[in-house]
């Protein structure tokens, strides 16, 4: 059959190059269906990257149109465009568009409060008249008009409560209006992240699924080309699932199986951000693996911004995906308090934990307890190309100002020559471009917040901070910024085309190995810039590994974590890839290490960024929170999203300064109403 199957792709694609050229774009129009679909997620969503990869194999590009539902069904009606997506998946034949073979698109079911007074049946019913059974006499939160409501037509004896969103349902259940909500598992989970932080970890997904839902493109039969695109997309789609690459789209985006068929070995998911040090410890696990045979590893690596949504999004419904996972300084403690993670105790005298610093200790402790083990730590710092500065007769000095920066770049700018004169991250999301956007409010004179909690967006430091911010990226930044976060901007500055970047002290060790980094014999660098301050310039941030406490695989999660924040994993790296690799600042012993002290000559002006950073004493005038580039309250990744998103629009021309900080001011105000602080 894989065979038949095989020799028919080859013959159809023959057919298919003879009838159209690869060179034509498929045009689609599509509907915003987060987490699945979005402008504003990492590559506009999974299934949009699964859209793009399936025609991919079938040679074509694909032009997206984001529009409403309505408009975006009425515009392949018309012809406007060739199809349009997602459409979710149904068994009754479509008059007006042929559609495509399904993949996977979300999980609808229940949701209830976890200390509700309603009961689901144990075990859980399967079939339709025992669902419709177990929910009789309770409140059901429906959205009107949605397809999905048909499983419960023609009930009776349950109390349905139509509204017009998810999120008004969410609401209802949270304060006790109603007892169930109908909706998609990581749709609810995403709302509750996203819009209302208050309510995570107080509510539970109902498994198994009631629902599970599949995506198809709609082509317009009305378009003599739409079964031609029907055939390429299928085959490309099939060839996805075939060579595995429909699983590693999932797995990237933070989806698929909740569990692995049963194995005779442990299996660990390891849910994980896509930066260097992390591929080096999946890479050498090979070695841990032989040292545990009766445990699997089951790797869920993302970017940034999708790792922080899909943990986050894991407790908000109580989904249990992971057994280990990457977090940092921000969430750890905020995490431990509210008893989501698992204590790092009875750990081996040959683990050395006193080895590791205070400081980093401390920044992933609650109540004098660790509950994640670092795999690196960093502050901020000021890279530059020692040769273009003297080439333009230029001296970095040992603490830059930003108005200084700003004089540097624009006399190193040389984009003709492929030069830009900063770097600096661009990318929405509060790990992104608020990182450093934050840093410089601090030494500007700037807060988040009051001591009553009143958001200071409308203040002149943050004002001052936009202006020089998106002066320096439109003017001395390369193209495309806002898609540039801390890797495409790392890759940047080591493909030589940064003449300066400010960032993680992380980068240090990437950018001076020769076999990462074209310009590593030719990198200085200096203090982290101020404004009109020195508080609050330095970062202070860990990487750290920890376990969920709805892991099952506690002990196995523990021996993986301890090996891989070892002194020996540390030693390992060393000899494999180059002492000036090794994940840095987490240990005494790494720093005492005289290969390490050789290979890396920025290790003590890193210590000290680190160990001077002070997350308590960062702004000017008094702020009730604590952290540098954050703000350590569990609305902030919420917060923090919101306005990265302005700054991104701010950076593309769509807002002034002066719209985006209004804006921002408003939505946190009503964020923080929402969340109770005040009135």
């Amino acid at each position: 059959m894989r065979l038949t199957i095989k020799l028919f792709m080859a013959t159809a694609f023959v057919f298919f190059g003879v009838i159209c050229h690869a060179e034509d774009p498929v045009s689609l129009a599509v509907w915003e269906r987060e987490p699945y679909v979005g402008q504003h997620l990492e590559d506009q969503g999974y299934a949009i990257k699964v859209l793009r990869a399936a025609f991919q194999e079938a040679g074509l590009d694909v032009n997206l149109t984001f529009q409403p539902l309505p408009r975006a069904r009425e515009s392949a009606i018309q012809g406007i465009v060739d199809g349009y997506f997602p459409l979710i998946i149904h068994t009754e034949d479509d008059e007006d568009f042929l559609l495509s073979d399904p993949f996977p698109g979300g999980s609808i079911g229940l949701l209830k409060k976890k200390d509700s007074k309603a009961k689901w049946p144990s075990p859980p019913p399967r079939t339709l008249p025992e669902i419709q059974t177990a929910l009789k006499g309770y409140r059901l939160g429906l959205v009107s008009g949605e397809n999905i409501n048909k499983l419960f037509e023609n009930t009776r004896g349950i109390r349905k409560d139509f509204v017009r969103t998810d999120l008004n349902n969410l609401d209802k259940l949270f304060r006790g209006r109603i007892d169930f909500t109908y909706m998609d598992k990581y749709t609810a989970a995403d709302l509750i992240v996203l819009q209302r932080p208050h309510m995570i970890g107080s509510l539970e997904f109902i498994e198994p699924p009631l629902l599970n839902v599949r995506f198809q493109v709609g082509f317009p039969r009305n378009k003599s080309n739409h079964f031609l695109l029907w055939q390429k997309f299928n085959v490309g789609l099939q060839l996805l699932k075939e060579n595995g690459k429909l699983d590693q789209i999932m797995a990237e985006h933070g989806f698929g199986p909740n569990s692995i068929a049963a194995l005779p070995q442990t299996v660990l998911t390891i849910g994980t951000v896509n930066n260097a040090e992390m591929k080096v410890i999946k890479e050498l696990s090979r070695e841990f693996l032989k040292l545990h045979p009766d445990i699997q590893l089951n790797w869920r690596v993302m970017n940034e911004n999708t790792l922080r949504r899909r943990l986050l999004s894991d407790f908000a419904i109580s989904d249990g995906r992971f057994d280990v996972i990457t977090i940092g300084t921000y969430e750890t403690p905020l995490w431990a308090e509210k008893g989501w993670l698992v204590p790092m105790v009875n750990l081996s005298d040959e683990y050395d934990v006193n080895d590791i610093f205070e400081t980093v200790r401390n920044s992933l402790s609650y109540k004098d307890t660790l509950y994640a083990l670092p795999i690196y730590a960093e502050s901020s710092m000021t890279y530059y190309r020692k040769d273009l500065f003297a080439q333009a007769e230029l001296v970095m000095p040992d603490q830059p100002t930003w108005h200084e920066m700003r004089e540097f770049a624009a006399r190193l700018h040389d984009p003709d020559n492929g030069v830009y004169g900063i770097c600096l991250r661009g990318k929405p999301g509060w790990g992104e471009n608020i990182t450093i956007i934050s840093t410089m409010v601090n030494t500007f004179g700037g807060r988040w917040f009051d001591p009553g909690w009143i958001p200071q967006l409308d203040t002149k430091p943050w004002l001052k901070v936009f202006l020089l911010y998106k002066e320096l990226l439109s003017h001395y930044g390369p193209p495309n910024v806002t898609h540039n976060g801390f890797n495409e901007t790392l890759k940047l500055f080591a493909d030589g085309k940064c003449a300066m970047w400010v960032d993680a002290t992380v980068a240090a060790g990437l950018l001076f190995d020769p076999n990462q980094s074209r310009v590593h014999d030719k990198v200085g660098f200096s203090s982290a810039p101020i404004g009109t301050v020195v508080r609050g310039a330095n970062w202070l941030w860990s990487w750290a590994l920890a376990i969920p406490s709805s892991s099952r695989n506690r002990y196995a999660a523990q021996a993986f974590i301890t090996w891989a924040t070892s002194k020996g994993y540390i030693e390992m790296v060393g000899k494999t890839n180059g002492w000036v690799s090794v994940p840095p600042a987490t240990r005494q012993s790494t720093y005492e290490h005289e290969e390490y002290r050789k290979a890396a000559p920025f290790s003590d002006f890193v210590l000290q960024a680190i160990q001077t950073a002070d997350p308590v004493n960062q702004t000017l005038e008094p702020s009730p929170y604590t952290g540098i580039q954050l703000v350590a309250i569990p609305e902030f990744p919420s917060i923090g999203r919101a306005v990265s998103l302005n700054v991104a629009n701010m950076l593309e021309r769509k807002m002034t300064a002066e719209e985006a900080l209004r804006e921002s001011q408003q939505l946190i105000l009503r964020q923080m109403k929402d969340s109770g602080y005040y009135q």
